[in-house]
């Protein structure tokens, strides 16, 4: 198994599994991951962007001359409220199913890790589906804990206008 940086050459291989996963999350809570059509054509010119981007964190996995996983990863801003002005974000990671269980997926979020530490970031974060145990057990072996949980509240149309006041004008209580 070859671990390595990414190239605009290994995107087309890396859309399909980008398909999957966004079909994986997307059956899991459709209101969560509810995606565009065709989520991977949006990702490929954002891919290959980041496997030029000296931010950016975008491994592959390869067997053979074939690509078996990917994760990709980047720099991103806070709000001026904290003492860290950038973290590393883990965005998306992927193995192919034939290919679980050998440790390509925390070699790779290792690797990411190292990146990271060498790019001078001081925290990485990410997110997983609840239902994904899977993902969380691998994470908290590579040393992720838990520190915060996204809540989401589905919200019915509504035929009403809206009754905030607007900026400035004292509203009722």
């Amino acid at each position: 198994m070859n671990i390595r940086s990414a190239t605009p050459a290994d995107v087309p291989a890396v859309l399909p599994m980008v398909s999957k996963l966004a079909a994986l999350h997307e059956a899991w809570d459709p209101q969560r991951y509810d995606y565009k059509p065709e989520p991977e054509k949006m990702y490929h010119r954002w891919l290959t962007a980041r496997a030029n981007d000296e931010h950016s964190v975008f491994l592959v996995a390869d067997r053979e001359s074939r690509i078996v996983g990917f994760l990709i990863a980047t720099m991103v801003g806070t709000i001026p409220i904290y003492r860290l002005e950038e973290t590393g974000y883990i965005h998306d990671l992927w193995v192919e199913p034939d290919y679980r269980n050998e440790g390509i997926a925390r070699q790779m979020t290792m690797l990411a890790v190292e990146r990271f530490r060498e790019m001078g970031v001081k925290q990485i974060r990410l997110e997983t589906a609840t239902k994904n145990d899977a993902a969380r057990k691998l994470f908290e072996s590579c040393g992720f804990r838990v520190s915060s949980i996204e809540m989401i509240l589905e919200l019915a149309p509504s035929s009403k206008t809206s009754s905030i006041p607007s900026p400035g004008t004292p509203g009722e209580v």
